[in-house]
């Protein structure tokens, strides 16, 4: 679905950005592949390694509405993965941080409205259900944007869901790259919050391959998540660094014991399907879709109210085989 089509990737400089450009590149035939993002060295640095004829270059601030707007003239498809994500760094910098994440994406409906763009996708986290920190907050409030922006489109041609997932293994600023470092300095002792604490994990190449196929699947309002494993962080740690010891350094601020994707409050609003859930919208659309089938005919059936998705209580787990083996990968 992506032959000859016109794809913009806001962040497109980040972890996500490059990976979906090489599988993009690798898979189909564009027209066109553009790469908004503000940061003039990293598009200098991305542009030497994808130089194909179908890359385009945008410096550009999701801030920018205007700019937006021109970025998106004539593009078909967009991924919308620009996001201020230091948990830390938003908390000290909160406004920065709600101008980037949820004025940013309302900036990003509006010139997919104007330009008469067919499907966005913007890519979500495990912080936005039930959030504890600025970061989860502002992103549910970019999530329910979207997601509202199904009504407003009217009788306009786009459409727009949003994809939610955990932990990326080995993407910038995650812990894994941080432990690489500490055993590589000759660190005695990895940093854990918690002994008991647990996280959800994919691999960036699966995450870009889940948000591909949901543009197929997409019919708007749909929020995705894949069926993903959970990890104990010390597992984590001693598949890393197995003679090394642990330090329990306590719980930081705005942190969780466990993530969560879907909880029990959303729990009615929620489709099974065999790899992955749907969140459908707690608003009446002017039109509403069958959800429980998507646009590739798969099939999902409701979950129970109890039911809830947490990194604790997961079905699936990676034990420290596994991770070394995606570690090796990676």
């Amino acid at each position: 679905m992506f032959n000859g089509k016109n794809i913009l990737i806001t962040g497109g400089t980040g972890s996500f950005g490059k990976k979906y450009t090489k599988i993009l590149l690798e898979n189909y035939k564009p027209n066109k592949i553009i790469i908004y993002s503000r940061d003039e060295m990293k598009q200098y640095e991305m542009a030497s390694e994808f130089s194909d004829k179908c890359m385009r270059y945008f410096i550009g601030d999701v801030r920018d509405e205007r700019r937006l707007q021109t970025a998106m003239n004539s593009v078909d498809y967009v991924i919308h993965a620009a996001a201020m994500k230091h948990v830390p760094v938003a908390e000290y910098n909160p406004m920065e941080c709600i101008k980037t994440n949820i004025n940013g994406a309302q900036n990003v409906i509006n010139a997919a409205l104007a330009n008469g763009v067919s499907k966005v996708i913007a890519l979500s986290t495990d912080k936005a259900c039930n959030p504890v920190n600025l970061y989860g907050a502002t992103k549910l409030a970019s999530d329910k944007l979207f997601i509202a922006a199904n009504n407003i489109a009217g009788n306009k041609p786009t459409r727009f869901s949003v994809v939610r997932y955990g932990n990326v293994v080995g993407s910038r600023g995650s812990v894994v790259p941080l432990f690489k470092k500490l055993i590589a300095g000759g660190e005695r002792e990895l940093p854990i919050t918690d002994d008991r604490m647990t996280r959800f994990w994919i691999t960036l190449e699966d995450g870009v391959k889940f948000v591909l196929k949901n543009f197929a699947r997409m019919q708007g309002g749909e929020l995705f998540i894949p069926k993903i494993p959970s990890m104990k962080m010390t597992d984590l740690a001693r598949a890393m660094a197995p003679d090394l010891g642990i330090k329990i350094i306590g719980i930081r601020p705005g942190e969780k014991l466990h993530e969560m994707m879907i909880s029990k409050d959303d729990a009615h609003h929620t489709y099974e399907f065999s790899d992955h859930y749907v969140i459908t919208p707690s608003i009446q659309f002017v039109a509403e879709p069958n959800f429980g089938i998507n646009l590739l005919g798969e099939n999902g059936i409701k979950v129970n109210d109890e039911f809830e998705y947490s990194s604790n209580t997961n079905r699936q787990w990676l034990d420290t085989n596994s991770l070394n083996n995606i570690l090796t990968k990676i």
